[in-house]
């Protein structure tokens, strides 16, 4: 991000931050595109979304290895709602971007090809007032015209690329736990994946993400700005947790520089999720990806997949860590037992779906 050009940090505002901008350039975009909506529904799609360092990232990249789906890329930056017109007004079709290791410190390698989450600017543009508040991320409901709007967006992005190419959407989009039954509702063929972490470990590299992006966004006020354009709030300067029920992670004392915070967040995340949308998703836990490939072999099967193709990014489990001294027993035991729980839904899910 340091290094966009003052150009070019200007055509990311323009593109991004102007309402009259972004929605202009959707609709023109919808006519370049002529998307059978209809079409759109019926297609096998993927989305990948759960708290931020669940494996989110691996697992989207290892179905996109696949070569079966198309997901939005660097190169449809900035105009991330006019993939069809960017692609005919630019070069960025053909621009370079050097393979560098991202900003997460994660040794996770991006380059212009790279799929990554830029499709929440559409979320925040056609409904951010019912779910971005000052101090919180919380669920909304999707209106049917918007759902429709969605699936247009989703045709749009298929259309996007040259003929022959692949038809099926995958999207990973952490924002989309807000609205699962949306998706669900919008594109009844979708397989929908929410990826889970043992909650010591998971919590700790969300605290260990929300230091480096505090101090680097305190260095580069740009970086905050464009995480800001893209609704991606889950950690720095700009925190905002999501809420379940009207009660912040905070609320017990706790602030974003303590592992019980990021822990009670993975406690209200999951458990609202397992409550309310364990018919909808298939929740996948990360240690399982990790140790058993038939793990892998299941999701893949679920979305027509070749389980024994190219898997993409190998995948690398840190051994498990001590929960601190000073941690609140009853919160351990109550992320702990949720975590089981969450196994056991996603073995049952997997096989229900297998």
């Amino acid at each position: 991000m340091s290094a966009y050009s003052g150009i070019e940090k200007l055509l990311h505002r323009v593109a991004l931050q102007m309402p009259a901008v972004t929605e202009m350039s959707f609709d023109i975009d919808q006519k370049i595109a002529a998307v059978d909506r209809a079409e759109v529904a019926q297609g096998r799609h993927v989305f990948v979304s759960g708290l931020a360092r669940a494996g989110t990232t691996v697992l989207m990249r290892r179905f996109h290895a696949s070569g079966a789906f198309r997901s939005l890329t660097y190169r449809d930056m900035p105009f991330v709602l006019a993939p069809n017109m960017w692609k005919r007004m630019s070069g960025v079709s053909s621009k370079d971007i050097e393979r560098h290791v991202r900003a997460h410190g994660d040794g996770v390698e991006v380059d212009a090809d790279s799929p990554e989450a830029l499709e929440e600017v559409f979320w925040r543009v056609f409904c951010g007032d019912d779910y971005l508040q000052k101090d919180r991320l919380v669920p909304h409901r999707v209106p049917d015209e918007v759902r429709d709007q969605f699936r247009g967006y989703v045709g749009a992005i298929l259309a996007a690329q040259d003929e022959g190419g692949p038809r099926r959407y995958l999207s990973k989009n952490n924002n989309n736990i807000l609205r699962i039954g949306a998706l669900r509702k919008a594109l009844p063929e979708a397989l929908i994946l929410v990826p889970f972490r043992d909650p010591v470990a998971h919590a700790a590299s969300l605290m260990r993400q929300h230091e480096l992006f505090c101090g680097m966004q305190a260095d580069d006020p740009f970086v905050q700005k464009y995480m800001g354009w893209l609704a991606h709030h889950e950690f720095g300067l700009t925190h905002r947790p999501f809420c379940f029920g009207g009660t912040l992670p905070s609320a017990e004392g706790d602030t974003p520089a303590t592992l019980a915070y990021w822990l009670r967040m993975w406690r209200d995340t999951y458990a609202y999720l397992l409550e309310q949308h364990r018919d909808k998703a298939v929740f996948v836990c990360y240690e399982d990806l990790c140790a058993d490939p038939g793990v892998w072999s299941s999701l893949a099967g679920m979305a027509g997949l070749d389980p024994d193709a190219e898997a993409g990014d190998t995948l690398s489990l840190r051994p498990p860590k001590d929960a601190p001294e000073g941690l609140d027993p009853a919160l351990l035991a109550e992320c702990r037992d949720l975590y089981a729980t969450l196994r056991t839904a996603g073995t049952e899910g997997m096989a229900a779906r297998g």
